[in-house]
């Protein structure tokens, strides 16, 4: 950032007084410019016994499968934001069952909030960011073309948990990869 959004002067990236780390500050017109974490909202949709992926018709990761997600907007809440998400991508009607996995990804300054949602009908199929949408029995899962770390672990989770008959809240951690 090199000028203020407020009043269109130059910025200088600093230290607030009484903050604790450096943020892009006006001092012309004293406005605190924050740069704060995004959240992605997404469901793991299934029917049955299968769930239902989605392959990347968009960057990052084209061409790879993934849950249906996508950052949250302005004015709606993380499961309008997921179920918007599941539409645009899979144009798939989702019942929400209930939050199912919570991840901090710090070196993207990225925070995930998958719901687990289970689909009211068969009529699903790409959206403009999607080449496929399609349901997959656990042992057809393309683990080794999962688009992103979150997914794969969300998915796991879900497996592991039906096979228990018992759904939790999962919440982890996915650090980057040296």
């Amino acid at each position: 950032m090199k000028f203020c959004s407020h009043c269109g002067h130059s910025v200088v990236f600093e230290i607030p007084e009484g903050d604790d780390r450096p943020r892009h500050l006006c001092h012309d017109c004293g406005a605190i410019h924050y740069v704060n974490p995004r959240v992605i909202v997404g469901v793991l949709p299934y029917l049955g016994e299968q769930v239902l992926l989605c392959k990347r018709a968009i960057e990052p990761r084209h061409g790879l499968w993934t849950l249906p997600a996508g950052f949250m907007e302005n004015g709606e809440t993380s499961e309008q934001g997921a179920l918007r998400e599941s539409w645009e991508e899979a144009r798939a009607s989702i019942r929400v069952d209930e939050l199912f996995s919570v991840y901090d990804i710090p070196h993207i300054n990225q925070v995930y909030l998958l719901y687990r949602g289970e689909l009211t009908d068969t009529n699903f199929g790409p959206g403009p960011e999607s080449l496929e949408v399609e349901l997959f029995d656990e042992k057809d899962i393309p683990w080794r073309e999962m688009a992103f770390p979150v997914m794969t672990q969300t998915l796991k989770h879900y497996f592991s948990d039906r096979e228990k008959g018992n759904y939790g809240l999962h919440r982890g951690i996915i650090e980057r990869k040296l």
